[in-house]
């Protein structure tokens, strides 16, 4: 199937970051957040970043007007009825994903293909929500999208083999690097990495070092780009949290345990670089 017409749903960094690549890579592209407040952020923060690659001379002024002028907001799901291609970037909770997957089904055309950004939660279960559960698919970009080249597709038990295709192909021409992963808790990226981080808030609890030491010893001991603490404020650690929830959940298994300082600092509300505090502090 030819895709063309785009809805991404949520307007947030990742949301916003995705409608960005789409429409970089000639998609008509409509951003929808049902927050008029954030949907406008997100349409600015596109047009921020583009010009600033103009700036610094990734992209021409003319790509970066060719790009805006692809993208368009959008408030309602009704929306969804002339698309080819919904992903939806909400919050990370299966109820609310499973309700947004359950109103696009209502409204998408036959052929199109749904997706979800999760990090974390089950493709199988989100698709269980549609009439098309042969058509439901993970499309897991990484943070920031219009700089990180991994994605992550995640093949429920139904997803068909034409539909991973076409996301595959779809991918290739976002000129990101697809790769197959199959629908378990965390899929890859966040089974190897939020152990890693949660181990690292361990050792921040049990006082083997502090945060600023523990990040030192990755980045120049494993050859890191950013120290796990840093990247966990930088993530979110309500979102730490939840994914570390849904791998002991999913798997049963104690080493998913979340850290006892780590529910500490989200109950506290202090969720990192978005909040102005974590295990650092931002202006």
């Amino acid at each position: 199937m030819t895709i063309q017409n785009v809805m991404v749903i949520g307007a947030g960094q990742m949301g916003a970051g995705i409608a960005q690549v789409f429409a970089q890579a000639g998609f008509d592209v409509l951003l929808n957040d049902m927050n008029e407040e954030a949907l406008d952020k997100g349409m600015k923060n596109i047009e921020k970043l583009l010009a600033r690659s103009v700036e610094k001379e990734r992209i021409t002024e003319e790509e970066k007007s060719t790009a805006l002028n692809r993208l368009h907001a959008s408030s309602t799901l009704e929306d969804a009825s002339s698309s080819d291609f919904v992903i939806e970037a909400v919050v990370e909770n299966m109820d609310v994903k499973r309700q947004v997957f359950g109103e696009l089904d209502a409204v998408a055309p036959k052929h199109a293909i749904l997706a979800s950004n999760t990090s974390s939660l089950p493709i199988t279960e989100i698709a269980a929500a549609t009439n098309r559960p042969n058509q439901v698919i993970g499309m897991h970009f990484m943070n920031p999208v219009p700089v990180m080249k991994l994605v992550e597709i995640i093949r429920g038990l139904q997803t068909s083999d034409e539909t991973y295709q076409a996301i595959e192909k779809m991918t290739n021409q976002l000129s990101k690097t697809p790769v197959e992963v199959k629908d378990f808790p965390g899929f890859v990226s966040n089974r190897v990495l939020m152990p890693m981080i949660n181990e690292a808030i361990f050792t921040v609890y049990e006082g083997v070092a502090s945060p600023e030491d523990i990040d030192t010893v990755m980045k120049l001991g494993t050859n890191h780009p950013m120290g796990p603490l840093t990247l966990a404020d930088f993530i979110g650690l309500d979102t730490c949290l939840y994914i570390m929830e849904v791998l002991h959940d999913g798997f049963g298994d104690s080493k998913y345990r979340p850290c006892p300082l780590l529910r500490k600092y989200v109950h506290a509300g202090w969720l990192g670089k978005k909040s102005g505090r974590g295990f650092y502090q931002y202006e």
